[in-house]
């Protein structure tokens, strides 16, 4: 199966042809409850989580950002059974992140305005690849401080050891973006889906779990925007979509970015 490619297929019959222990990251979207119209497709959830535990290489990373219906005034909770399932089948849930909304998409009148998504990240053993953002302006720059630490018996201990703070440090695991297609990317293709997430988001979790020359997949991959991004980050990348309407749409995109010669 050749890479820099998206294929107009179901995923599960997809990863199927690609050699096991190949993907070192995947960052994907899938289309949660009924929040999302998907023009009638059936979501194989347990078949995809199969397949990408079986692609994924040791020490890589599957970063999945979820959400939950609310049906008969009850949150489904699909996104919890869905990080339990992936957990079950051998994947460690590394983190459990958060994509925080800069404003609120849909107000609410009868609970408090839901303005997050779930961002499991899930790894095959210990993650190979980490390399952190520090974008976090830290208050006392320069100063130096006892570091301090919770023992198992629950008391705080001071360590003598010092420590000088940067100007900055690394982030928190709640990330906040403006959502929207006119926030989520530059090109005018972006606004023919329905569920586009920020390519500023892609970017870094494609920086945080990965190195240039690794190979990025995107099983259920849209409007293309981790292939994008992948793109750009120099990556190697693949997409799978079951809506040709989709696929054309991401090929649209891609267009748009140089690509990379072709590889197998």
């Amino acid at each position: 199966m050749k890479g820099y490619e998206v294929y107009h297929m179901n995923c599960v019959d997809g990863m199927k042809k690609m050699k096991p222990n190949v993907i070192d990251l995947t960052v994907t979207s899938p289309p949660y409850d009924n929040l999302r119209d998907y023009k009638g497709y059936e979501f194989d959830f347990k078949n995809i989580a199969d397949e990408l535990y079986r692609v994924t290489k040791k020490g890589g990373v599957v970063v999945w950002v979820v959400g939950d219906a609310t049906i008969d005034s009850s949150e489904t909770g699909t996104s919890f059974k869905q990080a339990l399932y992936f957990k079950d089948i051998g994947f460690k849930l590394y983190d459990t992140m958060i994509y925080k909304k800069a404003n609120i998409p849909v107000p609410s009148h009868s609970r408090y305005n839901q303005v997050f998504e779930y961002m499991f990240v899930f790894s095959k053993g210990k993650p190979k690849t980490f390399n952190p953002i520090k974008d976090r302006k830290n208050k006392t720059e320069g100063s130096v401080e006892k570091s301090k630490f919770r023992q198992k018996n629950g008391e705080i201990k001071k360590v003598d050891a010092l420590r000088k703070t940067d100007a900055f440090g690394m982030r928190t695991n709640i990330w906040e973006y403006m959502p929207g297609s006119c926030h989520s990317g530059k090109d005018k293709y972006i606004k023919k889906h329905p569920a586009v997430f920020p390519e500023k988001l892609v970017e870094d979790h494609i920086k945080s779990w990965s190195n240039k020359g690794d190979i990025v997949l995107d099983p259920m991959c849209g409007s293309g925007t981790t292939l994008v991004v992948a793109n750009y980050l120099e990556r190697k990348w693949v997409g799978f979509d079951i809506s040709e309407e989709y696929v054309k749409l991401a090929k649209k995109r891609l267009k748009s970015r140089p690509l990379v010669s072709k590889w197998i």
